[in-house]
């Protein structure tokens, strides 16, 4: 099995909102994205989507982009952006998912063959360009959801096991000083981290190893609307 990550779909088919207002090379964008994701993606392989896949505000709106990912291949494992209004009741969508290929992480895991994947939204961290005190209490609250992911990941991970971690904020801040998440995601010997939310100017290096773990961005703007291969 292969693992690939993308992030940041934003698609809009019911809500007509064009990313190429945002420029011009997001004009088409999930057509670059499906075909690219057809050229590289078997049925056994895995996809990571790092949230704000659909603009979306019903649950009715973000079932309608996510059936447009039900024709590409392989399984595919998501977690909530900060654009993800749709996404709301974790069991109301896991029972509405296209089919059994689709899978939704909410401060949880799962396991698929000696792969652990488990993720939360995350939020902005200190040291980035927009943290102000007000979010501090967002910041530890979701600290202590990636908590909960890891008693999951404790209860059916085995010795050879690698760990992916699936977070929609950038985990650190823009300097790459530790936070909260870098640090729980070293106790948990992480393997991987997968991220996006990041558009516009990008300060972040697309791939890093911090502490023994590789830090990846997958916001698909900065990819070039391709899939990053994770394992």
């Amino acid at each position: 099995m292969k693992v690939f990550a993308i992030s940041d779909l934003h698609l809009s088919g019911l809500k007509n909102k064009p990313m190429d207002i945002f420029g011009s090379n997001w004009e088409g964008h999930f057509e670059k994205i499906k075909k690219d994701w057809s050229d590289k993606v078997s049925p056994e392989d895995t996809v990571l989507v790092c949230g704000d896949i659909s603009w979306g505000i019903t649950l009715e709106e973000g079932l309608y982009d996510l059936e447009s990912l039900k024709e590409l291949p392989g399984k595919k494992v998501f977690i909530r952006g900060n654009h993800d209004y749709w996404w709301n009741g974790i069991t109301k969508l896991r029972r509405a998912a296209p089919d059994d290929t689709f899978y939704f992480l909410q401060n949880d895991c799962i396991k698929i063959e000696d792969v652990v994947i488990c993720g939360s939204r995350g939020w902005t961290c200190p040291g980035s360009a927009d943290y102000t005190e007000r979010d501090e209490k967002l910041y530890r609250r979701e600290a202590e959801r990636f908590k909960l992911c890891f008693a999951e990941v404790d209860k059916i991970r085995r010795d050879g096991d690698r760990l992916i971690v699936m977070i929609h904020y950038p985990p650190m801040g823009l300097r790459l000083q530790p936070t909260l998440f870098t640090e729980l995601f070293e106790n948990a010997r992480a393997d991987k981290v997968v991220f996006g939310h990041l558009h516009g100017e990008v300060f972040f290096p697309f791939r890093h190893v911090k502490n023994g773990i590789e830090y990846i961005l997958a916001s698909c703007d900065k990819v070039n609307f391709a899939l990053q291969r994770i394992l």
